[in-house]
């Protein structure tokens, strides 16, 4: 850590964390959250006072870290200590930044599963998560449902409708994040409800930056192709022009 964030660190009274272990399956899920991360983070960006991280611990005390969760995706809202900051310490800590977090997912694992859906939503209920969310690639394989959420009231959790539509897309509404969560071909996607579209993921853009960069070179070969016939065009004629004794019009 560098000094200017440790100086971060006091001015906002935060405790460094430790990193916190990774499940021997993380590789199952870890596409699944990175997706997830950027997308929100890319949503979010220019929303002052948001924390969209994860991967680590989330407690009340600093104390609490090595028996607390770590969920793989958390986002809180109106902070007054910048985001940076909280994400520079490994973890959140509840009492020392002043909030809960609004909301948390937890993507499926074979390891994790189980947790997930039921010593994960007690201890999240406990500590004030506004809304706990949770997806399943699988379908339903290692949680209880493919796609999952809940709401605290007072201080339970009471399950957020979820529904199937015809299309095959299991869908539910998050007020914590304004948006809709998808479950689609197995895939976790953020629906705008207002926009009528799907947020744009990390590995869309790259795609449509790539497609883009494809359509750009093509259009310079293009051009530079029309410009080498013109210059040769172009050439031709002056060959001929003196090959006849400029008897040619200009």
């Amino acid at each position: 850590m560098t000094t200017k964030s440790r100086q971060a660190l006091r001015q906002y009274d935060l405790t460094e964390l430790p990193d916190p272990p990774k499940p021997i399956d993380a590789m199952k899920e870890r596409p699944h959250i990175a997706r997830a991360d950027q997308t929100l983070r890319s949503h979010f960006r220019s929303l002052p006072g948001t924390l969209v991280s994860g991967e680590g611990y989330l407690c009340l005390e600093a104390s609490d870290a090595r028996r607390s969760p770590h969920p793989d995706c958390l986002v809180a809202f109106g902070l007054s200590i910048p985001p940076d900051v909280i994400e520079s310490v490994a973890g959140y800590v509840i009492n020392e930044i002043g909030q809960p977090p609004d909301f948390v997912l937890e993507v499926a694992s074979p390891s994790t599963g189980v947790r997930d859906y039921t010593t994960k939503r007690d201890d999240y209920a406990q500590l004030g998560v506004r809304e706990y969310w949770r997806f399943d690639h699988s379908g339903g394989r290692w949680h209880d449902a493919a796609l999952a959420g809940d709401l605290l009231v007072g201080d339970v959790y009471q399950p957020i409708p979820v529904e199937e539509g015809s299309d095959g897309v299991t869908r539910g509404y998050s007020v914590a994040l304004g948006l809709e969560l998808h479950w689609e071909d197995h895939t976790l996607r953020f629906w705008d409800p207002i926009k009528q579209e799907y947020l744009p993921d990390l590995v869309e853009a790259l795609e449509a930056l790539a497609a883009a960069e494809n359509r750009a070179a093509a259009a310079a070969s293009r051009a530079a192709n029309a410009e080498a016939r013109a210059a040769a065009a172009e050439e031709e004629l002056r060959r001929l022009r003196e090959s006849l004794g400029g008897q040619l019009p200009a």
